[in-house]
């Protein structure tokens, strides 16, 4: 019985993830001829663009529609995921990242739209961090803190991925390799229903990586980016929600919060290092720059898929040592995760330095 089971829930999600990426694969072929009609490129003379020709930004549509249509037809009606409110707070996010790729919106507008999408899942949805989990030696929190800290954690990771969207798979692998960890850790915990709309974002998102690999025909946009960076923000809360500590059960996964943070860590690290590094040079972190870990692996002469794929290696490997460690605490762990990323940035750092002093001396790790 129970081999049947597994079985039946195995072609589930191979029908699931296949579905969603043929549903991309047909979309962004008539995106693109709609594209090349009407001449909706991106801006190739933006000081931060990696292109020197037009290319459509348009393939969030197609990671939207899928996700959206994918979602609908195969989601499990439980009570893990209150699926209406999730694709209320998608289709608002999508029509603000439709307009923001076809004419641009200011970042107050964003920031308002973002926060609205993170109070309907908050508030109406209940999609939320109830504790801190033992970091910082906090635990329970009340309702208003636990409100605002799993909003704004919804809004930092949304605007996290659409600022690692800067060259040409990077932000489709990091979804891609968040939400298949993420589905893989439901199947394991028997959490059907979210694994389910985990793997339709890996289905939408790896159809469009067919377009998006060097040389890209299409970017996602903000449509795509934000999409992506909604699904794995909420995927992670549930994910934290269901393996923490109460009087009646003991979690299945030790150190939840910080296997999330592990699995986003990637988006999270570069977007909280750009932020100091503007304040500290009195500017404000919104402005844009060319400063972000994968523009800096590119002037090392590294390739977009060479620094897409090394960013994936460093990401996988965070997660690892959660799992192998997970004993240890989320504090400590979270800390670990840190160092880790500090040091590789430190390395490119040094690299750079070198280069651009054409000697590896010693002294270009601190001067």
């Amino acid at each position: 019985m129970t081999e049947l089971i597994h079985s039946y829930y195995f072609a589930y999600y191979l029908i699931i993830v296949t579905f969603s990426v043929l549903i991309t694969l047909l979309a962004i072929p008539s995106i693109l001829h709609v594209a090349r009609a009407r001449h909706l490129y991106d801006d190739v003379g933006h000081f931060r663009k990696q292109h020197d020709h037009g290319i459509p930004r348009l393939g969030g549509i197609a990671i939207f529609v899928s996700f959206t249509i994918t979602s609908l037809l195969f989601s499990m009606t439980d009570r893990s995921l209150p699926i209406n409110y999730l694709l209320t707070a998608c289709i608002i996010l999508f029509a603000m990242g439709l307009k923001d790729d076809l004419s641009g919106v200011n970042s107050r507008t964003k920031f308002f739209i973002q926060f609205i999408v993170a109070s309907i899942l908050v508030l109406a949805g209940d999609i939320r961090l109830t504790s801190m989990y033992g970091v910082f030696g906090i635990h329970s929190l009340p309702y208003w803190p636990s409100a605002t800290l799993s909003v704004l954690t919804i809004i930092l990771i949304v605007n996290a991925f659409n600022l690692i969207d800067g060259i040409d798979g990077l932000a489709a692998t990091t979804g891609i390799v968040a939400n298949s960890c993420f589905a893989a850790l439901f199947i394991y915990i028997h959490q059907y229903q979210l694994a389910a709309v985990s793997l339709a974002m890996v289905g939408s998102v790896f159809g469009f990586l067919r377009y998006n690999i060097t040389p890209a025909k299409i970017f996602m946009g903000d449509t795509g980016s934000l999409l992506i960076g909604l699904i794995s923000v909420v995927m992670a809360i549930k994910f934290i929600e269901l393996n923490k500590f109460t009087g009646e059960k003991t979690p299945e996964i030790f150190s939840a919060p910080a296997l999330a943070v592990s699995i986003l860590i990637g988006p999270i690290f570069d977007t909280i290092r750009v932020f100091i590094l503007r304040i500290s040079m009195g500017v404000s972190p919104f402005t844009a720059d060319r400063n972000h870990i994968h523009h800096r692996m590119l002037r090392l002469g590294l390739t977009h898929v060479q620094t897409t794929l090394i960013l994936a290696g460093l990401n996988i490997g965070c997660i690892l040592m959660v799992l192998v460690l997970q004993d240890y605490g989320n504090s400590v762990l979270i800390g670990m995760i840190l160092a880790m990323c500090l040091l590789f940035n430190w390395m490119i750092t040094f690299l750079l330095r070198s280069k651009e002093r054409e000697s590896l001396a010693f002294r270009n790790l601190f001067i």
